[in-house]
């Protein structure tokens, strides 16, 4: 009688159309995988949006010339999601979402604050998102078609999105790393193709002449970039980084993040920039103009329409990419402030939430935008002090987050950490009031700050200066209870 053996079955990789089954619980040993660099998929995909060309026209409307917005550029895109990167560290050495990871800093229940207000910013956005790529594919399809139904080209639009967004966030990590891959490469092949179709609108001799302005106007217009791009990623930036083996490297999560990230926005914004700099009158122009109030419209005006079917899918993709990230965070978010749901659930809940809002501001409140993009900027300044004290606790922690501590509130991150929860509240007061006041009567009270201070509002106010500070500000918070973390890691296991 003889025996046979046979190698083990290598492990069934789960199909990417497959609902993901993990919620906000620690990522287990043997399900972490990937590498560093698949990250830059993501983060690029989700970045590579027209609406960075708008930014272009914001910076040169702060009276700098081509070179110092620039560097305004640059610099703003980078440091901003440089944060997001670094934030990202903590999703590879806790392996859970980034708002579980927060406990560590505010409590258990304490982390309830930020986390109610991360929910409300990431519904906002992608509500908004919604919003733009509808109207955004209404637009183009309007011109390629003369005389098209407006209402039902938008209802057909906002089907197909909502379907998209939603259903990516419902089927979670592996689909959307897998479909930003490719959304990569067809997004940036196409964004090539417009900024080559429309470059016959740049003007290098009329773009060196443009005028420099102060110094001061420049840092104005970097806080500027910094708070349209990266600091609206921070409260999400470990949910893409938790499956990653603890092993990975550091200095490679932050590099491939930072990097994915920053290229299209980088690349776009001095697109923006060129074509707003060539005209007459620079920001005040017509196409600068019209850029500044919308960049998808301005840009289809400018293109020849053989290209519009190509620009519609880069501009429709790049916000739907942003806005499938922005749900799939948002439903993990949910479930960290105690919904008693599944993660897919989560999503759902977000993707309903989003659809009604979505209705509202297309159909029946279309002057309702501007107030609410008003409100999710006041909404950032706590978030932005969030940011700055959740990072300054992660730089002072040696040890990886204590998997089992995170979800008791009896265990060593505690219930409520007073001076974190105490010190977001404080700095929030300080944010407020060093935001350029909106042009909403209810909000008009944001940026009392700036005259007992004597500073410029003119020049700062429109800069978000006040989240700069209290991202700054809010690192050092945790310094103020450096013995306490002290504690927690003398008693943790190795």
């Amino acid at each position: 009688m003889s025996t046979t053996t046979s190698e083990p079955a290598a492990p069934v990789k789960p199909s990417v159309f497959e609902i993901e089954t993990n919620g906000i619980n620690v990522i287990e040993e043997s399900e972490r995988k990937g590498k560093p660099r698949s990250l830059f998929w993501p983060w690029f995909a989700a970045n590579v949006s027209v609406l960075s060309v708008a930014y272009g026209a914001y910076a040169l409307d702060f009276g700098i010339s081509f070179w110092q917005a620039t560097i305004a550029a640059i610099v703003g895109t980078v440091l901003s999601f440089l944060l997001v990167g670094a934030i990202s560290l903590a999703g590879k050495r806790g392996s859970a979402p980034t708002l579980v990871l927060s406990r560590a800093a505010f409590g258990v229940r304490g982390n309830g604050f930020p986390g109610v207000i991360s929910w409300v910013l990431l519904v906002g956005w992608e509500t908004m998102l919604v919003v733009l790529a509808t109207e955004a594919a209404a637009t183009v399809i309007e011109r390629l078609w003369t005389g098209a139904d407006d209402n039902a080209v938008k209802i057909i639009a906002f089907i197909i999105v909502i379907a998209l967004i939603v259903g990516g966030g419902v089927l979670g990590f592996d689909f959307i790393m897998k479909i930003q891959t490719w959304l990569t490469i067809i997004l940036g092949i196409i964004t090539v193709g417009y900024m080559i179709a429309s470059s016959s609108h740049i003007h290098l001799s009329a773009v060196g002449s443009v005028a420099h302005g102060s110094t001061q106007s420049m840092i104005g217009a970097t806080v500027m970039i910094m708070t349209a791009l990266g600091l609206g990623w921070v409260n999400s930036a470990a949910d893409y980084s938790r499956y990653l083996p603890r092993k990975a490297s550091g200095k490679g999560v932050v590099f491939w993040t930072t990097f994915g990230a920053s290229i299209a926005p980088v690349i776009l914004v001095i697109f923006g920039l060129l074509l707003v700099a060539s005209q007459p009158g620079g920001a005040s122009s017509k196409l600068g103009t019209d850029i500044g109030n919308d960049a998808i419209g301005a840009l289809a005006t400018i293109l020849p329409t053989w290209y519009l079917i190509p620009f519609v899918l880069v501009a429709v993709g790049g916000l739907v990419s942003g806005a499938v990230m922005d749900i799939y965070s948002s439903g993990l978010t949910l479930l960290t402030i105690g919904l008693p749901v599944k993660r897919w659930q989560g999503s759902l809940v977000d993707g309903v939430i989003m659809f009604i809002g979505t209705i509202a501001i297309v159909w029946f409140a279309p002057n309702f935008s501007g107030p609410f993009m008003a409100f999710l900027s006041v909404v950032g300044v706590p978030i932005s002090a969030w940011a700055g004290i959740f990072f300054g606790d992660m730089v002072l922690r040696r040890k990886d987050y204590d998997d089992k501590a995170l979800y008791k509130p009896t265990g060593r991150y505690g219930s409520v950490n007073w001076i974190a929860v105490g010190g977001m509240a404080v700095l929030t007061v300080i944010g407020w009031g060093l935001q350029g006041a909106p042009s909403i009567s209810w909000l008009r009270w944001i940026g009392f700050l700036f005259k007992p201070l004597h500073i410029n509002q003119s020049v700062w106010g429109g800069a978000g200066l006040g989240i700069l500070i209290v991202i700054v500000l809010g690192f050092f918070v945790p310094f103020l209870y450096r013995g306490r973390t002290r504690a927690q890691e003398a008693t943790q296991e190795a």
